[in-house]
């Protein structure tokens, strides 16, 4: 698959690893028709390959990514055109078309690592706030862009960007789209750590995605599912949810072999999950 989207395999994680890059930097990564179609085949990919245990996404050139293209907001033009009903209908669909696109990293049953450079602006901020760790480089800047233009945030940061952050602080961005930094983000908890420029950034995610490769994937799975659905669900749920989790899928097997990895100090060695 070509096109927004370069797929790396990094060679040092055997493999387990995906890092995908979006390649249009003459364009500042800016989100095209193209993107929202090929993000989702990328993940269905992934999903697929029972080797991949990690995704890191970057951004190739001087930005993360500028958010929507002006030539997707074309197409929400001429939705609006001709019978007001239909047009709502169909201006309906495709905006949850585009939920899905982003929703796919939250459902991937992998880990997300979005690894931040330059610019991170709209429907860039939808899609770092539906990965699981957020790594940034120091001149990081970052801003929720819609309400600039007239319209409300509708493909995710308005649901996921207050569960991340004070809930008081996600409404003033989201109210007044102003700019906001990699300090402040990691001060208010968004980012996980920060880094000097783009390279060092890409290097630390994908080293944190190695690490978290090389654990148990059903495990590391089961951390990821129980955390979403905690973000959406009471305590009581929460638990309910985990305890039916473990005991369908906690295995013997998996835990004898970190137990036994530990003890004679060496790299514990699991079995890929079935591919989706």
């Amino acid at each position: 698959m070509s096109g927004f989207f370069r797929l790396e395999r990094p060679a040092e994680f055997g493999g387990a690893v995906a890092h995908l890059v979006m390649a249009r930097p003459d364009k500042a990564n800016a989100m095209s028709p193209e993107f929202w179609e090929e993000l989702p085949a990328h993940i269905a990919a992934l999903e697929a390959d029972a080797s991949c245990r990690a995704l890191v996404i970057s951004g190739e050139g001087r930005h993360f990514t500028a958010g929507m293209d002006l030539s997707a907001f074309e197409g929400i033009t001429k939705l609006a055109e001709g019978e007001p009903g239909r047009g709502a209908y169909a201006l309906r669909a495709l905006i949850l078309r585009l939920q899905r696109s982003i929703t796919a990293l939250e459902d991937a049953r992998f880990p997300v690592i979005a690894a931040i450079h330059g610019a991170c602006i709209g429907g860039g901020i939808d899609l770092v706030t539906a990965a699981d760790i957020r790594i940034a480089s120091v001149e990081a800047v970052f801003a929720v862009e819609e309400i600039n233009i007239g319209m409300a945030a509708d493909v995710g940061t308005l649901q996921r960007l207050p569960r991340l952050i004070p809930p008081g602080i996600a409404r003033e961005l989201c109210l007044t789209g102003r700019r906001f930094t990699a300090e402040e983000a990691r001060g208010w908890g968004l980012l996980n750590a920060l880094h000097d420029g783009r390279e060092a950034t890409v290097a630390a995610a994908l080293a944190m995605a190695g690490e978290i490769a090389a654990k148990s994937p059903l495990a590391a799975a089961g951390v990821k599912r129980s955390l979403v659905y905690a973000a959406e669900h009471s305590v009581a749920d929460g638990l309910d949810q985990i305890a039916t989790w473990n005991a369908g899928a906690l295995r013997a097997a998996d835990l004898t072999e970190a137990i036994t990895a530990r003890a004679q100090k060496r790299r514990a060695l699991f079995p890929d999950l079935p591919a989706a």
